[in-house]
């Protein structure tokens, strides 16, 4: 008998690089016990350094678009994760017995503005990229509070 995955929406701001991470390596990682999401609620294109720095890994996510979270209310979850602050005091109300958890991560485009140059500008991509990757390899503890 199998076991119904859990679901999880990963939600930043612009769903455009942390949770496009979170759920590349959610499905691609531990896509035999979650169906991973994710959302934002101010959705733009997906981060073309995100993708590369995910095909890095062995993650391909250059198929993922980017999504609005209003899609998704009135969809059962598991979790809803929040992945940075402003997506945490954006996020709608998601009825029924969800668990939401924060797991707040550097946005890598902020910190890469002043990159003197496109190595440096990936090294802080890589760095949130790896942060990520641990929270998906310890789910689903790493999301209990």
């Amino acid at each position: 008998m199998s076991q119904k995955k859990k679901r999880i929406l990963f939600l930043c701001t612009g769903n455009s690089c942390r949770s496009q991470m979170a759920e590349g390596f959610t499905n691609a990682l531990r896509g035999d016990e979650f169906a991973a999401y994710s959302a934002g609620v101010a959705p733009k294109d997906v981060d073309p350094r995100a993708v590369r720095v995910m095909a890095e890994s062995g993650v391909d996510i250059s198929g993922q678009t980017s999504k609005d979270v209003e899609q998704f209310i009135g969809q059962e979850w598991d979790w809803v994760v929040t992945l940075c602050d402003n997506a945490r005091e954006a996020c709608p109300f998601f009825p029924g017995l969800v668990k939401r958890s924060h797991r707040g991560f550097p946005d890598p485009p902020q910190l890469a503005r002043d990159a003197a140059s496109e190595e440096e500008a990936l090294a802080h991509y890589r760095r949130v990229r790896d942060q990520i990757k641990e929270l998906v390899l310890g789910l689903p503890r790493s999301l209990e509070e």
